[in-house]
């Protein structure tokens, strides 16, 4: 645990002076105060964090998001034994493949916002070769069934979230090695069953009902969808996780690539990255962050709203709004790399709109607000 708590203790809080310079400014723009909604809140805050790494934008208030990343962590669960999902674990691999290959979602919606795809395997049950450009963080082949013991052990569990973080680490690295930095990271998930451990960790820490917190996932019926509510109940009930403890939380009834997800939102807090949440499992690794580190929340932002019930429970209980509310359910980043474009459309409303004085408008303040 030492190795994430100096990342922790390592997050500072983003320039708040320069965040209110820039909500001042938007407030004086040649428009009704408040009319471009929360983008005008999305702006500022990308102001104020920049601001720890561009001393200039004191003066331009000029966010660049040029170097843009989405890091889709995979990984199997042994609870798919119980039949809570659609699909077989032997589908997990094979769409890695296809995100490495360019032919799956992410990389079309990453490549309209100008993003980088990056793969992470944490927990894939099939042997990739060493070769393949992924990040190579496996903790172990699939969690095991937690209605019958611990998905992973405490050691497991922090290795998952170290791996996550690292990964920020070597992007930052090699971004360096061309005199540049990260400006946003997206989180994305794959694998095969990995709704069923999300659900259980929003139900673990809020003590909201299991059936209130469960969707259908991959389109699961109504049987189907009444036995994995079951099944998340059983692994509540059999190992009892402690919501004060969120390493005891991730290693009872978690995901490898759900406590990778977790140390990618550490890791970008403590680098003063901005990081861009995209659905469920997604949220659930921010959920553990946000457990461990409450202070990750000025860093994190929240793609979009899935149609899994659980997402908003999630949100809500870190504290985030999301930027786009689409019926999305498919996870990779997707969401993440669309919100892109609006964090980019918000960082271009505070530096190029003009404001009353700057346009010579006169006497137009008070009749617009």
């Amino acid at each position: 645990m030492k190795q994430i708590t100096k990342y922790i203790e390592a997050i500072s809080k983003p320039d708040q002076e320069i965040k209110a310079k820039a909500l001042d400014r938007l407030a004086n723009q040649a428009r009704p105060a408040g009319s471009l909604g929360i983008l005008e809140e999305v702006g500022a805050r990308l102001a104020s964090i920049a601001a720890l790494h561009d001393k200039n934008i004191g003066n331009t208030l000029d966010v660049k998001l040029k170097n843009k990343f989405i890091v889709t962590c995979a990984g199997d669960h042994g609870v798919v034994e119980e039949g809570v999902s659609l699909f077989p674990q032997e589908v997990t691999p094979q769409m890695v493949e296809n995100f490495v290959n360019g032919g799956a979602s992410i990389n079309v919606l990453a490549k309209h916002s100008g993003a980088i795809v990056k793969v992470a395997d944490f927990g894939v049950n099939f042997d990739f070769n060493p070769d393949m450009p992924i990040f190579h963080k496996k903790v172990r082949k699939s969690t095991s069934n937690f209605t019958k013991e611990p998905a992973m052990s405490r050691e497991e569990a922090i290795k998952s979230i170290y791996g996550g973080i690292s990964i920020v680490e070597e992007l930052m690295n090699d971004a360096a090695l061309n005199g540049d930095r990260v400006d946003i990271i997206g989180t994305g998930d794959m694998g095969i069953g990995n709704t069923t451990p999300s659900s259980a960790i929003i139900a673990a820490f809020s003590g909201i009902s299991v059936a209130e917190l469960t969707g259908r996932g991959t389109g699961i019926n109504d049987e189907m969808l009444q036995n994995k509510i079951r099944v998340i109940e059983k692994a509540l009930h059999l190992h009892k996780p402690d919501p004060s403890d969120p390493i005891d939380v991730l290693s009872k009834v978690g995901g490898f690539e759900i406590g990778g997800l977790a140390g990618l939102v550490i890791g970008a807090a403590a680098y003063g990255i901005p990081i861009v949440c995209d659905g469920i499992i997604s949220t659930a690794g921010a959920l553990i962050a946000y457990e461990l580190a409450p202070n990750v929340v000025d860093y994190l932002f929240a793609g979009h709203r899935s149609v899994e019930v659980g997402h908003k429970f999630m949100h809500q209980r870190i504290g985030l709004g999301p930027l786009l509310d689409i019926k999305f359910r498919l996870g990779e980043g997707t969401g993440a790399a669309l919100a892109f474009q609006l964090m980019e459309a918000a960082t271009r409303i505070l530096a190029e709109i003009k404001t009353f004085e700057e346009v010579a408008i006169i006497n137009a303040q008070n009749s617009t607000k």
